[in-house]
C-alpha cells in the first residue's frame, strides 16, 4: 500500500499492556495493526498504560522488536515511563494536571515511575472507573497534588502526547482504541479533530454463547456507550450481525478482521509431517482442549499413525498430562510449551483444530488458511463460519464430536480431500491480507474524518 491510503493524521493504537506472551491473540493483533499501518506510510504509536518499571518495558520491546512484531523500539509510549522528569520527581505535564488534594486514607497505595506516583489499590472489578486519588510526588518524595482517578490520569497523558504531536505537526489525531476499559475512560476524550475508533478482540456473550445469552458484564456498559466513538471495528460479520439484531443498527459498525501476513510459499504436502494434527493457543479450560484429546482417541483407532500437538502454556496444562496420560496416548499426544514461530508448526501439520467454546476472530485460523494448512474447526461464535465461508476447512456443528471425529478421519485418509482443502485455504486467506485489512481500516478512518466528530 501507498503512504496516500491512510488520510493525513497522527494515529496513536492505545492498547493496557502489550506483553511478550501475554493475552494470547490480544497481543499479536495489536502488534500486527501497528506494524501493518506503519507499513502502509501512517505514522503511528503504540501507547500503554500498564505501570511496570521503564527496564521491563524495554525488555518488552526489545523482544518484539527481535521477533519482528515490530518495527523498531521507538514504535511504543508508554505512561508511566513518561511520567518523571529528566531529573527526577513528576514530568511537567504531570504536575499540570494534578490538583491539591491527599491520598485516600482507606485505601493501600502502591508507589510506580519510581516513586513519583503512587497508585490507590481499588479491589472491584470497575476499579479503572474509580476516582480514587493518584497521587503525584516530586524529587524528595513528597506529595505536590492529585489526579481524580485512573480516567483522569489517563486523559491527561493523552492530552500530552496530543500536544507534543501536534508541535510538530498541526493535523487530526485518530486514536485506535484495543481495550474495552481504556474506551470506557476515553470515550469523550479529544477535540474536534480528534477521532476514536475501538476495536473489538473477543465474544461480548456468556455461556453458552447464543445470540440471545446474557451479556458479559464486562461488556454491558461498554454497548451503552459504544455509539458515541467514530467507528467500531468488528472482526467477524458473524459477530457484527448478531449485534445488530439485538441492539439495531449503528452507522458506526465496521467489519474490519484482523490482517494475516502469507509465507513466501506454502509447504507441500509431501513436506509436512503424515498424519500430524495441530492445536495453536493458550491451555485453558475455554479452547476445550481435553474435549480435542478424547476425539482424537477414537481418530487413532482408524489412523493409528495420526499424532496431535498441543502447542501452548496456560493453567489446563496439569490436566491436560493427567488426562493423556489416563487414556494412555503419550505416544501420540504431546503439550510441546509456547512456540514464536506458529507458521513453521503450522508448515508441518496435515490438520489444523480448533474447537474452543468462543472466540474473536481466530488468528492461528486465519494463519493456517495462509500456510495452506486444511482447518476443522466446531462452528462457535465468532470466526470459523466466517474465515471457511469460501472453503479451506470443514465446519462442524458445535459440539458434536462425532461429526468431528469423522472430519478428522477423512482429512486425514484422504488425499485429494486435503489437496483441494489446502488450496481452498489459500484462495480464503486472500480476504485476510493485510493489503485488504489496512485498506478497510483506511477507509473506515477516513469516513470517521470526514464526518463531525460523534462524541
Amino acid at each position: 500500500m501507498t503512504s496516500g491510503d491512510f488520510p493525513d493524521a497522527w494515529y496513536l493504537i492505545l492498547s493496557s499492556r502489550l506483553v511478550p506472551d501475554l493475552d494470547g491473540g490480544y497481543t499479536i493483533a495489536t502488534l500486527a495493526r501497528a506494524r501493518q499501518m506503519i507499513g502502509a506510510g501512517a505514522e503511528t504509536l503504540l501507547l500503554t498504560v500498564d505501570p511496570g518499571a521503564v527496564d521491563a518495558h524495554a525488555g518488552h520491546r526489545s523482544t518484539f522488536v527481535e521477533r519482528g512484531a515490530v518495527v523498531a523500539s521507538e514504535t511504543f509510549r508508554n505512561l508511566f515511563d513518561e511520567a518523571v522528569a529528566p531529573a527526577g520527581g513528576a514530568a511537567d505535564w504531570l504536575r499540570e494536571a494534578a490538583h491539591d488534594g491527599h491520598a485516600d486514607p482507606s485505601l493501600d497505595y502502591r508507589d510506580v515511575a519510581g516513586g513519583t506516583v503512587s497508585l490507590p489499590s481499588v479491589i472491584d472489578p470497575d476499579w479503572h472507573l474509580a476516582t480514587a486519588p493518584v497521587v503525584v510526588r516530586d524529587t524528595a518524595g513528597e506529595p505536590v497534588g492529585v489526579i481524580d482517578g485512573f480516567g483522569a490520569l489517563y486523559r491527561a497523558w493523552l492530552d500530552h502526547v496530543a500536544a507534543g504531536l501536534r508541535a510538530q505537526n498541526d493535523r487530526p489525531i485518530v486514536v485506535i482504541c484495543e481495550s474495552r476499559q481504556l474506551g470506557e475512560l476515553i470515550a469523550g476524550w479529544g477535540d474536534d479533530d480528534t477521532r476514536i475508533l475501538h476495536t473489538v478482540h473477543t465474544i461480548h456473550l456468556e455461556p453458552p454463547f447464543r445470540a440471545d445469552s446474557d451479556l458479559n458484564p464486562l461488556w454491558t456498559r461498554w454497548f451503552e456507550i459504544a455509539p458515541r466513538f467514530d467507528a467500531v471495528l468488528w472482526p467477524t460479520a458473524y459477530q457484527r450481525d448478531d449485534v445488530r439484531a439485538r441492539f439495531g443498527t449503528a452507522a458506526n459498525d465496521v467489519v474490519a478482521p484482523h490482517g494475516v501476513e502469507a509465507p513466501d510459499a506454502v509447504a507441500p504436502a509431501s513436506q509436512r509431517e503424515r498424519g500430524l494434527v495441530v492445536v495453536l493457543g493458550r491451555l485453558a479450560p475455554g479452547k476445550r482442549l481435553d474435549r480435542a484429546v478424547e476425539a482424537f482417541a477414537r481418530v487413532l483407532a482408524d489412523v493409528p499413525h495420526a499424532r496431535l500437538e498441543l502447542w501452548g502454556e496456560g493453567a489446563q496444562r496439569g490436566a491436560l498430562e493427567a488426562l493423556v496420560a489416563e487414556r494412555g496416548l503419550e505416544h501420540a499426544v504431546s503439550l510441546p510449551g509456547l512456540t514464536t514461530e506458529p507458521g513453521a508448526v503450522l508448515d508441518r501439520a496435515t490438520v489444523y483444530l480448533t474447537i474452543s467454546a468462543f472466540e474473536g476472530q481466530g488468528l492461528a485460523l486465519a494463519e493456517a488458511l495462509a500456510h495452506g494448512t486444511p482447518v476443522i474447526a466446531w462452528d462457535i461464535r465468532y470466526g470459523p463460519r466466517d474465515m471457511l465461508a469460501g472453503g479451506g476447512g470443514i465446519l462442524v456443528s458445535d459440539g458434536d464430536e462425532d461429526a468431528l471425529v469423522e472430519a478428522l478421519r477423512r482429512v486425514l485418509t484422504d488425499d485429494g480431500l486435503r489437496e483441494r482443502l489446502s488450496a481452498e485455504a489459500l484462495a480464503a486467506a486472500a480476504a485476510l491480507t493485510p493489503a485488504r485489512a489496512m485498506q478497510t481500516l483506511a477507509d473506515a478512518c477516513r469516513e470517521a474524518l470526514a464526518r463531525l466528530r460523534r462524541r
